[in-house]
């Protein structure tokens, strides 16, 4: 008697095409900014590449950043004068080529000393010796951003610092520590939606033509003579891609994949950074709108951030086991407290008010010794040949931050390009990222684009979508053609029409993909269970998932949620 066959795993389309068409110039292993950005830069030049994320994308140490997008003055004790110039070269740019995520943003320094770290500093510049941290005085941290201010140029695009004195400080910020001496004022900026603009980066190579290829939840297993050992995490399916060059780009997990390819590495040595997000009206009212940036005397920089209504309050720099989840502690938790005490020393702070906590490992090279705060945040790449396969060329990348993807990448694509004997065809250096693209940087210009789109769907949500999504909106107003649209029963600012055109258009696989970073309905701490079984019915409907995935799905993201950032949902319906 024949015996039945088992039908074959149904694969997504873009993992399907993968398997179909294995050969590539370029594979791309990490889904994080630097890997998305790579993939991009080549995207544009017209290379057969393909990127491959484990997990989904940027859901790794991108997507715990401190949403900054900044020039690293503390880097300047360090003698890291190129980094901090091209960092400041590239946040320049980003607030001209991502003006929808990326905005200046005010910091101002508390400063409770005139002198301290004078002697310290040098000493760290001119020796690399470390010495015991001690917190920054007015003197060095002038010193500092006038430097800064010099590196900063760049026709105005933010503000030179100023100074000011006790008096002056708590006219503007009363609720600061009447301790302080000085307040220091520069700019940076924010990035107010990290995953967003990862996306867009990403939508930016796709949309250059059929040689671009990404897929997540596609884990990298394994390296032999037939290729790159690749599985499809949903279906099980394995299969080999075959490629050129294999650019490593999983960030602080470098190594490990490195050992998974048969070639062990001790590049990297990446330390744990947390952040607390809290629903607090005093606190975010007595931050000014500003980000407070603050050094404690241990040498850890800690930041008060307002951000979507919240404040955000990170970080630590932690030594990290990388085969262990990255979870924000209650030990860490109670260094935010006392810091935030200590410049805030009459608003009262507890567990209550946290409604999001997050962990991520920071991409660092090994640095043995080297106290966490003084590991530097440069970036290299280290070439290796397959033996396995002859001609086929491997580079890791060792390092990186959110500021220089675009640099980053552009590096690292000229790397690629010269090992293909290929040319580049294209800068991206001015190029508008994905929803920047004709974006109305001017109130009027703002004014007319709304006018335009509105009659659509209403001004108010023309306008919501544009900050949303800059003008890529427009492809979702094409999609729904002026058409009524659904508020959500449980979330008043989200309609079923954009939640499905995120989930058809913008691969996600799990209903925390869209919860976590096509939306920040998770980081603004606005998720209940009737939330979640509304968003899973929508995926469902989308992705046809059955009543039982449905259910699994709420319950992993909801088990997800209270184990790695520390939030237990209730079953209350809310209009948010």
């Amino acid at each position: 008697m024949t015996q039945p066959t088992t039908p074959a795993p149904s694969l997504r389309a873009e993992v399907a095409d993968l398997q179909a068409r294995p050969a590539a110039s370029v594979v791309i292993v990490g889904g994080g900014i630097n890997g998305i950005a790579t993939f991009r830069d080549l995207a544009l030049q017209g290379v057969d590449v393909v990127l491959v994320e484990r997990d989904d994308f940027v859901s790794g140490a991108s997507s715990a950043s401190s949403h900054m997008i900044h020039g690293g003055i503390r880097y300047l004790e360090n003698g890291e004068f190129r980094l901090v110039h091209e960092s400041v070269v590239e946040r320049n740019a980003l607030i001209r080529t991502a003006p929808h995520y990326v905005k200046p943003l005010q910091t101002t320094v508390p400063i409770f000393s005139t002198f301290s770290g004078l002697l310290s500093a040098p000493l760290r510049f001119l020796t690399h010796q470390q010495g015991k941290p001690t917190e920054r005085g007015a003197l060095l941290i002038k010193t500092g951003l006038t430097i800064y201010d010099a590196f900063s140029r760049d026709g105005g695009s933010v503000p030179r610092h100023r100074f000011l004195g006790r008096r002056k400080s708590l006219a503007e910020l009363p609720k600061l520590n009447p301790a302080i001496r000085y307040t220091a004022t520069y700019y940076d900026a924010s990035m107010h939606d990290p995953e967003r603009l990862a996306l867009d980066v990403l939508h930016d190579g796709l949309a250059s033509g059929t040689h671009a290829r990404a897929a997540n939840q596609v884990e990298a297993i394994g390296m032999g003579a037939s290729g790159l050992r690749v599985r499809d995490r949903e279906s099980g399916v394995e299969f080999d891609l075959v490629a050129d060059v294999v650019v490593n780009a999983s960030g602080p997990w470098t190594d490990l994949t490195n050992a998974a390819f048969g070639r062990p590495t001790r590049y990297m040595g990446g330390t744990k950074g947390s952040h607390i997000v809290l629903d607090h009206p005093e606190l975010l009212a007595a931050t000014g709108g500003r980000e407070i940036f603050f050094e404690h005397d241990d040498g850890r920089i800690v930041l008060i951030y307002p951000l979507k209504g919240r404040v955000l309050v990170g970080t630590t720099d932690l030594e990290h086991d990388l085969r262990e989840p990255a979870v924000c502690t209650e030990a860490e938790v109670d260094y935010f407290f006392e810091l935030i005490a200590h410049v805030f020393p009459d608003i009262a702070v507890d567990r209550s008010q946290i409604v999001y906590r997050f962990a991520g490992v920071r991409p660092l090279p090994r640095h043995d010794d080297t106290q966490p705060g003084f590991v530097s945040r440069d970036y290299r790449i280290e070439r290796s040949d397959v033996a396995e396969r002859p001609g086929t060329t491997m580079l890791s990348l060792v390092g990186g931050k959110w500021t220089t993807f675009r640099a980053l990448a552009e590096h690292l694509s000229d790397e690629v390009l010269g090992l293909l004997g290929r040319e580049r065809v294209r800068s991206t250096e001015g190029l508008p990222i994905g929803g920047a693209a004709g974006y109305p940087t001017t109130p009027d210009a703002r004014r007319v684009w709304v006018v335009s789109h509105g009659d659509e769907v209403g001004r108010e949500r023309a306008e919501q979508l544009l900050e949303r999504y800059g003008t890529r909106a427009e492809e979702y107003l094409a999609e729904v053609e002026g058409g009524p649209e659904t508020v959500l029963m449980q979330h008043s600012e989200y309609t079923r029409e954009e939640i499905a055109y995120l989930v058809r258009t913008e691969r996600v696989v799990h209903l925390a993909d869209l919860v976590q970073r096509r939306t920040s309905l998770a980081f603004a701490g606005q998720l209940t269970m009737p939330l979640l079984d509304e968003l899973a019915g929508i995926a469902g409907e989308v992705l046809g998932w059955d009543a039982d995935r449905r259910a699994a799905e709420v319950d992993s993201t909801a088990r997800l949620l209270a184990d790695r950032h520390g939030v237990v949902l209730d079953a209350v319906t809310v209009q948010v």
